[in-house]
């Protein structure tokens, strides 16, 4: 099985090793035991007099030397750089594991060692240093020894995502536990790929959807996105991509920091970030590839943006500079929890180049630090290789020629490995070595026969034991650190709950980058959690100091949609105003809302408003002046009843039957006042009292008419007859009133019993208002009962307009043509009047009608007699009028009065020749 697992691993570090240039020789004799080659790796080693040894992982240098092109055989790179944090990180982890090598309540009677070795902040560097810490010697070629004599526990680190990653794709073929402290790249999460890794910080999905959190609560929705080029970047920017388009916020730009300086690959993304729009800008990055970005960005001057920084770079002191802050003051970002470290500062200053010659990363911490050269060492300058946007060598940190005395004061420092105000990944540092120290605390407390492990609960033993046997402990760690806080770990290996600062750039009173703590972003395992403190001051690096405005398009006002932009986020939109009858009522809206039934939009879109409700009312000028003319109309009527009542027994009062006359004037008073039901707000009652009495008004009026047409009609045959004198008696002119109210009646009666009109509200004639009108019930009924007024019209003007060449000094059948003419004329006219109107007008016209044929009937028939009656009293006498007609002389002509008068106290007979 050992010999399996060797080969599986040699093949896998032959491809590695063929990726990273080195080129193996093919070898015809059997390897012998010597090293081939050494890698350039610095670091830590104490082993000796340990039971254990936990290794580590850090960027104490921030980049290799550029290979010389013209060296064939590949070689181990060598480092520059050095970066002050990851030092740091170095030595908390020595400071920590010495903490629980004194404790007596962690791991007794067992001491930890520790091998640690400088990852250069390249992938190739954490190679190495995999490698070197399987097979315990620095050799190129592994043969899996452990030369440090003491068992390998676990490793911790490293610091960068991609760095990890490398280095866990080696340790997991042996399921050798992995702690990162500061690698959050959601990758990791995968046990399918990283089986044995584990972290003490959360992953990136946790940050993105905070990220994301926050922009919301601030209101932007157009974010430009730049990341590193490597894994922590590219799968940052990608769940967080995810996350905000969820939420319907847009991307503006999406660029990439190039791990190695092209101009054309970084131009892009400055230009990005110069030219949009968006002034919300997400960094995914660490502070070491963000350095050359900065620069940039200072280069070009580019202000006047607001970016979110990841935990990566929040609190770096190599990105927080003063001379930055107007670039990048007010940026707002998630860092890790800030925690106090007893002890930790004062074994901070304890380092010295004169404890140890050999230890050439103290030895270059000094001479970087105090800008000198340490006597009698082999430790060369500190000198920049890149190259900066200029394309000029970039030797910002090039050092003089002095000497160190040794005798310089970290004291008089200010760099990032003596400033303990931000331990955070550093107090990350400790939780991970704890975690390591607590599972083989467990494993070594285990009790024969209660174990985990399967065939007999069997336990396993320090040091002899399986890594996997290890990595059961590290699933299922529970502990609580120095500060209080709860380190557990989901089955994924990552933290399960915890928090992040909320923090903002500011300016002290020193002038000083400082981090001003803002908020909190609390997360478990199914709670997310934003809380802003309430009295925060927030520094906004824009020109008005006030929260930036970052869209693509303006907010939709109320009363306005979004109207999609082809081609282009749904953040950039067109607004277009609702249609008639819709709503929007909250800005941005995407849809319009249809206002209700009786609801409608007001002019600004942004509001239903009620319908305005029309009807004919008697308080509006209209219809107040057709109630007068209907009163007025019907005052007339009674006046011309009062002269007919005061003059009854003149002969012109008496001429063709007074009491057709009065009913006459009864129906024109009640199609006058129907008119008055037309008008006011409609209800059932009243809508089928219109139509009813308007019709049983006209049917008496004009049956009435057709008796009296029907004497005129008789008067003219007499006037033409030769041999014969017709007459009819009075009794059947009432007798025809009478059917022809009958048939009216009936039909009315069958129209409000059956299918009678109703009020309702007609909401299609016109959008904006509800028009308050009475249906027509059935139009067969409603046609049938006008249909006999219209027959009983047609009748009388036929036979006056037969009779209207009686003689007369009052010719009453010219009067009653002229009259039917008139109500001809009026309600034929109304038919297209009435069809091209719409709402109350459609109403006003109707009443128009009425008053109008009414007035017609009334001044064509009454007015004639009232004139003469009232104003020309002399010309109504039997003379004239028109007296008894005895016989028949063709010399003779009779008046259309002496007929009547004849024919009203006369039977009815036919005298025939014989």
């Amino acid at each position: 099985m050992a010999s399996r697992k060797k080969c599986l691993v040699l093949g896998f570090f032959a491809f590695l090793w063929a990726e990273l240039g080195i080129k193996g020789k093919e070898e015809t004799e059997e390897q012998t035991c010597r090293l081939l080659g050494k890698f350039d790796l610095n670091g830590y080693v104490d082993a000796k007099n340990h039971s254990l040894v936990i290794g580590g992982l850090f960027d104490i240098h921030s980049r290799t030397i550029p290979a010389n092109e013209s060296v064939l055989e590949p070689v181990s790179a060598k480092c520059e750089g050095f970066n002050f944090r990851g030092f740091r990180w170095m030595k908390t982890m020595i400071h920590t594991i010495k903490e629980i090598n004194e404790r007596k309540d962690i791991l007794p009677n067992i001491t930890l060692g520790y091998q640690i070795f400088d990852t250069c902040f390249t992938i190739s560097k954490s190679v190495e240093a995999a490698l070197v810490l399987l097979t315990g010697q620095e050799e190129n070629k592994p043969n899996f020894r452990n030369g440090t004599g003491a068992f390998l526990a676990g490793v911790v680190g490293a610091g960068g995502s991609s760095l990890s990653i490398a280095a866990s794709r080696i340790l997991g073929l042996y399921y050798l536990p992995q702690v990162g402290y500061a690698s959050t790249c959601s990758v990791l999460s995968d046990k399918y790929q990283f089986p044995s890794y584990l972290r003490t910080v959360a992953s990136d999905k946790v940050q993105s959807e905070a990220m994301v959190r926050l922009i919301q609560h601030f209101g932007w929705v157009w974010i430009g996105t730049i990341a590193a080029d490597d894994d922590y970047g590219k799968y940052g920017v990608k769940i967080f991509k995810e996350k905000i388009e969820s939420v319907n916020l847009c991307i503006a730009f999406s660029e990439i920091i190039p791990k190695v300086y092209s101009y054309e690959k970084m131009q892009r993304a400055i230009d990005a970030v110069k030219n949009s729009t968006a002034r919300v800008v997400v960094l995914y990055a660490s502070d070491i590839d963000l350095s050359p970005f900065v620069l940039e960005i200072v280069f070009h001057n580019i202000t006047d943006r607001t970016w979110i920084a990841s935990e990566a770079w929040i609190t770096s002191a190599l990105i927080a500079k003063p001379e930055y802050f107007p670039y990048f003051g007010g940026s707002i970002g998630f860092a890790i929890p800030r925690a106090d470290i007893p002890g930790l500062k004062e074994f901070l200053y304890d380092v010295h180049p004169s404890k140890d010659p050999n230890d050439v990363l103290t030895i270059e911490f000094w001479q970087t630090a105090f800008n000198c050269t340490w006597p009698n060492s082999s430790v060369p300058y500190h000198v920049d290789h890149r190259v900066n946007m200029t394309g000029k060598d970039d030797r910002l940190h090039a050092m003089s020629d002095k000497f160190c005395t040794g005798e310089e004061k970290l004291e008089d420092l200010k760099n990032t490995y003596l400033d303990v105000s931000q331990l955070r990944i550093t107090n990350n540092v400790k939780q991970a070595v704890y975690f390591m120290a607590y599972a083989l605390d467990h494993l070594s407390r285990c009790e024969e026969g209660r174990g985990p492990y399967v065939f007999g609960n069997t336990c396993a033993y320090i040091p002899d034991f399986e890594p996997w046997q290890l990595m059961y402990y590290l699933k299922n760690i529970k502990f609580t650190t120095h500060n209080g806080m709860t380190i557990e770990t989901d089955e994924n290996g990552d933290v399960s709950r915890g928090y992040y600062d909320i923090l903002n750039w500011q300016l002290d009173d020193n002038g000083e980058v400082a981090f001003v703590k803002i908020g909190e972003y609390t997360f478990t395992d199914s709670k997310f959690e934003l809380v802003m403190r309430k009295n925060a001051t927030i520094f906004w690096n824009t020109e008005s100091s006030e929260l930036p405005y970052s869209v693509c398009a303006d907010v939709c006002r109320p009363g306005t949609r979004k109207g999609i932009r082809q081609g282009e986020p749904t953040c950039c939109f067109y607004c277009i105003p609702c249609a008639d009858g819709h709503v929007s009522l909250e800005p941005g809206q995407r849809e319009c809302e249809q206002c209700g039934e009786d609801y409608w939009s007001n002019a600004q879109k942004n509001k239903c408003v009620l319908k305005e409700v029309e009807f004919l009312a008697y308080d509006e000028a209209l219809g107040f002046t057709l109630v007068l003319l209907s009163i007025f109309g019907a005052l007339v009527v009674l006046a011309v009843t009062v002269v007919y009542v005061l003059y009854r027994h003149t002969p012109l009062v008496n001429a063709n039957d007074q009491e057709l006359s009065f009913l006459i004037q009864v129906s024109l008073v009640i199609t006058l006042l129907s008119s008055v039901l037309f008008i006011g707000k409609p209800y059932d009652w009243s809508c089928r009292a219109r139509q009813v009495t308007l019709a049983m008004g006209f049917s008496l009026c004009l049956s009435c008419i057709l008796g009296k047409t029907i004497s005129l009609f008789l008067a003219y045959r007499i006037s033409r007859s030769k041999t014969r004198l017709i007459s009819i008696r009075p009794l059947y002119q009432k007798i025809i009133v009478l059917i022809s109210v009958l048939v009216e009646i009936g039909i009315c009666t069958a129209y409000l019993v059956l299918e009678p009109p109703s009020a309702f509200k007609n909401m299609e004639s016109q959008n904006i208002k509800i028009i308050l009108e009475c249906t027509e019930g059935s139009i067969e009924f409603l046609c049938s009962m006008f249909g006999i007024d219209i027959f009983l019209a047609s009748l009388c003007f036929l036979t006056t307009f037969v009779a209207r060449q009686l003689p007369d000094n009052y010719y009453e059948g010219k009067c009653i043509t002229f009259g039917m003419l008139v109500f001809f004329i009026i309600w034929i006219s109304f038919v297209p009047a009435y069809l091209s109107t719409k709402g109350k007008f459609k109403v006003a016209v109707e009443i128009f009608a009425i008053l109008a044929s009414s007035y017609g009937l009334l001044g064509c028939i009454f007015a004639p007699k009232c004139f003469i009656i009232l104003l020309r009293p002399e010309r109504n006498t039997h003379e004239l009028v028109g007296g008894r007609v005895l016989t028949i002389d063709k010399s003779i002509q009779p008046t259309s009065a002496s007929v009547s008068s004849e024919l009203d106290n006369t039977m009815a007979s036919t005298v025939e020749d014989d």
